[in-house]
């Protein structure tokens, strides 16, 4: 979506402009609208350059701040994200696991994006940190009115942040529903595999649960199954799974399947 790597086929459209077919100068300003929070927060920020350089970057790129101004609006950013406006003159060794990603979060916020792709970005912290930035993510999300795109792989999260769910298998989206109607009715069989592995922290409703054991390796990407990629290791495969690819279906309001099959 970023453009950080340039897709070898398909399309990525954004207010009407497709990402993959912009370059120079047309693609630089459209970065000013999409942002992107990184997984690692150890290893995306620069460590020789300190938090204000790191934070100030993207607006002396784009020209958008100079000078005092540029100090101001750092300070005002680390603010933002609930840290010490001092700290601009600090390296990033010098911060934690989770004070590192704020910063990250700081610095995506320095052009004020429409978008912002949240790369599993709790997933290398402590637990008890995990929850602090999401919570901060939240917070920014209502008091800026920006739109994230979360891609992470703990259910539990994913259901407190997200609007919309798209469940991936082997980089195809196999469901697209609603927050609520994806875990309330699941109807692909990886999704349900999925959701069946989620404990449920009663245990009369846990031991009534039916758990869904997936078979087999994952096939590779670069070579994935004929028609369905799920084929191999869905409990409900036929003949027609390994002959033709499930068309992705609309099968109820907003709710999206791609599955030969009714499952429910």
């Amino acid at each position: 979506m970023l453009q950080l790597y340039r897709p070898t086929s398909g399309s990525v459209f954004f207010e009407g402009d497709d990402l993959a077919k912009l370059k120079g100068e047309n693609l630089r300003r459209k970065r000013r609208d999409l942002q992107m929070i990184f997984q690692d927060p150890y290893a995306s920020l620069n460590p020789r350059m300190t938090v204000g350089q790191i934070i100030g970057e993207p607006m002396e790129i784009h020209g958008t701040y100079k000078g005092a101004a540029q100090t101001k609006r750092v300070q005002d950013l680390l603010q933002l994200v609930g840290l010490n406006g001092a700290f601009a003159n600090r390296y990033p060794h010098e911060f934690s696991g989770g004070q590192r990603q704020r910063i990250g979060v700081a610095r995506a916020l320095a052009l004020e994006p429409k978008l912002i792709v949240c790369d599993e970005p709790i997933s290398a912290l402590d637990v008890s940190i995990q929850a602090q930035v999401v919570n901060l993510l939240e917070d920014l999300q209502s008091t800026l009115g920006l739109t994230y795109l979360f891609i992470a792989h703990d259910l539990s999260m994913v259901r407190h942040i997200s609007d919309r769910i798209a469940v991936m298998y082997l980089g195809i989206i196999v469901e697209l529903a609603d927050r609520n109607e994806l875990y309330a009715n699941p109807r692909h069989p990886y999704t349900q595999a999925l959701l069946s592995a989620v404990p449920y922290p009663d245990p009369f409703v846990e031991e009534k649960r039916k758990r869904i054991i997936l078979e087999g390796d994952v096939p590779s990407p670069v070579n994935p199954p004929s028609g369905c990629r799920f084929r191999t290791r869905c409990q409900y495969a036929k003949e027609i799974c390994a002959e033709e690819k499930p068309a992705f279906r609309e099968i109820s309001k907003d709710h999206f399947v791609a599955c030969h099959f009714d499952i429910s």
